[in-house]
């Protein structure tokens, strides 16, 4: 079976602004089609806001999935493409998007992402 590969976009909604109605992302899980997804937050947008990572995780801990962040402020890993391709879901948060934007070219994460 061929991977579907999709793009999700919603302006605000989800874990972020309304976690008491969780639809938007148990919407964006079961489209992985997979009984346990991996779903990484890139939280570059929010200069990686603690809060917002945190609440990320309050949320997405009691789903059936395993979920990651990667910052690019305090990197986990050398092998950005390595962890971003092992991912179902790739959830990127709002923010400043033209400093997202020069950040993920930069580390060449733009070009990771094109490829996942």
């Amino acid at each position: 079976m061929e991977k579907v590969r999709q793009i999700i976009a919603l302006g605000g909604g989800g874990f972020s602004m309304e976690p008491e109605n969780p639809l938007l992302d148990t919407y964006i899980l079961q489209q992985s089609h997979k009984p346990i997804p991996k779903i990484c937050f890139l939280a570059t947008a929010s200069g990686d806001a603690d809060g917002y990572i945190s609440n990320f995780y309050h949320f997405f801990e009691r789903q059936n999935c395993e979920p990651s962040h990667l910052s690019l402020f305090r990197p986990s890993t050398r092998d950005l493409e390595g962890f971003i391709l092992d991912k179902d879901i790739i959830y990127v948060g709002g923010g400043n998007t033209k400093n997202l934007l020069v950040l993920w070219k930069e580390w060449g994460l733009d070009k990771i992402l094109n490829k996942a």
